[in-house]
């Protein structure tokens, strides 16, 4: 139980209505999930339904105390009120407040940019865990609490959740924790309230411009992380990316940088590149990494930098790095007796595409057939499909579409948006096949010895989603049931 007027001593609130002296036992922003008496309800404006409309249902399930934008025309004598202009921006400063600041205590890190998130946090949560510190991560794919795995639902979980997952990492002695930080979730003020020891910009290409409209949106959705960071903090940036300056140019952040290509904080430099993995350099030091790709190498680079402004030593850190191993469904590699190469990518965007195959390329040096299956998420941002078809006819011997995630939308219709990308002199070299079991199937069928097929799209994700109902669907899967 906390005191109202503790969790409201952090809030700009317009004006109370009330008694602030109450105990709250429980905050909600849903009022299907007020249970309990002296729950304090958080009426938010989403982008499908307006938490305002539920005020009065949340009271008669128990709420005691109200957090709203627009105070309600009648309201019940035996509730408090507080009005305020943000109530998603209150909700996380209350959700911290009533966890007892859990980001204050832990040594959180965040890491924004278009692709190489869930990579880049997941291996270090390998690489502090490795090392004997407990640790706590953040991602798409999973959360985790030293070992134990909690289930991941979106990239950046809600405030409340938030808060609640961090506080039971300081229950568990977790001395870090990385995480994925996206621009929904910058922009709908779910890390409100959050204090980060430090942020990461790994890059940003066109993406989710169904969400932000236009790609100044989605730059200004991720500069928006690195403004809330305090002076205490560092922000360590991608300058190879031609906004990696930009993002940070109005932080209150320590700046670092890291680079392949120029003088940085920390330089790397690829000496070899495999699909057994990469040797670099980093800040002049050799290191031999189990991962491989350019991508992979700006990834490694900036989880070396990370790793050293945490006060980790280098030399451990680059033994550490040494033995990592990659995340599930990024560039996974699969080999089978006849010497081909089958490459699982989560790849969904056309610059995540463009690296995968440019990886490809780079290592086979055109001395193989590459075969690529990829499709397009349903109710997304549909400009990116028939890029993302012109990607991979520009990088393949051969191409096939196919159905992705398609949600609510006509798999037909995704696929004639991606079509619509090929160009007329490949045409001949490419197929549609909407059942993505049989895309998967043809192409190992068509992959001569030798030869390199990648399957794009959808990665460590173990569903394919149609129409709301998620159907087991696991590439890795699907390619070991056809070599």
């Amino acid at each position: 139980m906390k005191k109202l007027t503790n969790l409201l001593a952090n809030i700009n609130s317009i004006q109370i209505i009330g008694n602030d002296d109450i105990l709250i036992s429980n905050i909600q922003f849903d009022s299907r999930k007020v249970t309990e008496k002296n729950t304090l309800y958080v009426a938010q404006k989403g982008t499908q339904v307006d938490g305002h409309q539920f005020i009065d249902k949340a009271i008669a399930q128990g709420a005691t105390a109200i957090v709203c934008e627009a105070l309600p025309e009648n309201m019940n004598k035996n509730c408090t009120y507080i009005q305020v202009k943000n109530a998603a921006t209150a909700l996380g400063e209350l959700a911290s407040a009533f966890y007892d600041f859990p980001s204050k205590k832990i040594t959180l890190v965040g890491i924004t940019g278009t692709n190489g998130k869930t990579t880049t946090v997941t291996l270090l949560y390998r690489l502090f865990m490795n090392l004997g510190y407990p640790t706590g991560l953040i991602s798409t794919i999973v959360n985790k609490i030293n070992n134990i795995e909690v289930p991941a639902i979106h990239t950046t979980p809600d405030a409340l959740a938030l808060n609640q997952l961090l506080n039971e990492m300081v229950k568990a002695g977790c001395e870090f924790c990385f995480m994925e930080v996206s621009s929904h979730a910058v922009v709908q003020q779910r890390i409100a309230g959050v204090h980060f020891a430090g942020g990461i910009f790994s890059n940003i290409t066109h993406d989710h411009l169904d969400f932000h409209h236009t790609f100044a949106n989605y730059i200004k959705a991720k500069q928006q992380f690195f403004k809330m960071l305090p002076n205490t903090a560092f922000a360590l940036t991608n300058i190879d990316d031609k906004n990696g300056k930009v993002m940070v140019q109005s932080t209150k952040a320590k700046v670092y940088t890291y680079s392949l290509r120029t003088g940085a904080s920390f330089k790397g430099k690829i000496i070899d590149n495999s699909f057994e993995g990469l040797t670099c350099e980093f800040n002049g030091t050799e290191v031999y990494l189990k991962l491989c790709g350019k991508f992979n190498a700006y990834n490694l680079l900036a989880i070396y930098g990370t790793a050293l402004l945490l006060g980790l030593k280098e030399d451990e850190v680059l033994l550490a790095l040494s033995k990592l191993e990659g995340a599930d469904g990024r560039f996974q590699v699969l080999r089978d007796h006849r010497n081909r190469t089958f490459i699982v990518d989560y790849a969904h965007t056309p610059d995540a595409l463009k690296n995968a195959l440019s990886t490809i390329k780079d290592i086979i040096q055109n001395s193989a057939e590459v075969i690529t299956v990829v499709g397009c998420g349903g109710d997304r941002d549909a400009l990116k499909r028939s890029i993302m078809a012109e990607t991979a006819c520009a990088l393949s011997n051969k191409v096939i579409l196919t159905s992705d995630n398609p949600r609510t939308e006509d798999p037909h219709k995704i696929l004639a948006d991606m079509e619509a990308g090929i160009p007329v002199a490949f045409k001949q070299r490419a197929l549609t096949i909407e059942n993505r079991r049989e895309a998967i199937k043809t192409a190992c069928h068509l992959l001569p010895d030798n030869g390199v097929l990648i399957v794009a799209g959808k990665g460590h994700e173990t569903y394919q989603e149609i129409n709301g109902v998620r159907h087991h669907f696991d590439d890795v899967e699907e390619i070991g049931n056809n070599i």
